[in-house]
Parts: C-alpha cells; structure tokens; sequence
C-alpha cells in the first residue's frame, strides 16, 4: 500500500472513530468529512483493510440510503443490524431513521481531525 494511501485510510479511520453511539454516517459523508470527496468506495475498502486494534465502529457507516450496505439476511447484515439495535438505532422496515444521521458542527471536526 503506498504512503497516500495509507495516509487516506487514516483520515478515514480518524472520522469513522468520532461517529458517536446510536449514530450513522454514510460512506460518502465519511469520505467527505475526511477530505476525499466521491471516494466512498475508498471507505468502504478501509474499514475492510482496518487493523482490529483500532476497533472502530465499523457498524455505524451505512449506505447513503440510511440502509446497511450488505445483502439483508447475510452474516455481515445481521452482525451490523444487531450491533445498531444495540446502540438504540431504529429502523422502519430496512431503513434507519433519519434522527439518528450524524450531524456533525464543524468546531468538533476541525479539533478533533488532524488536516
């Protein structure tokens, strides 16, 4: 992996860690927040790459549908959904309620993101 590259995903890793319990966040939203506008693909890829010892919160990126990204019913859909439920997200059907879409001010991210 080259040396940008590692520097993306760890911009991607420093967002997807301040994404609070019982809030979500798109891969596009993730991407934009860590400088790399139209990479949502590039999160998606990170959090697959991510080492286990930054325990991110993983389950809290979804699709920019307010959905989770994987096929309903697979293990990757289940272990998310649960994780969500156990965090107090809700869900009408298989969408996430919009109530709990991260919002986040931007005094927040520029203290806590290293640009």
């Amino acid at each position: 992996m080259s040396q940008t590259t590692q520097q993306k995903f760890q911009r991607i890793y420093q967002v997807v860690a301040l994404i609070p319990s019982g809030q979500v966040a798109s891969y596009g939203q993730v991407a934009d927040l860590a400088g790399l506008p139209r990479h949502a693909r590039l999160v998606s890829k990170a959090l697959k790459l991510a080492p286990e010892r930054l325990n991110l919160p993983w389950h809290r990126v979804i699709a920019s549908q307010l959905k989770i990204a994987f096929p309903a019913s697979s293990p990757m859909y289940i272990e998310q959904k649960q994780a969500l439920l156990a965090e107090q997200v809700e869900f009408n059907g298989s969408k996430i309620q919009a109530k709990h879409h991260w919002q986040p001010d931007l005094f927040t991210l520029l203290q806590q993101l290293d640009y």
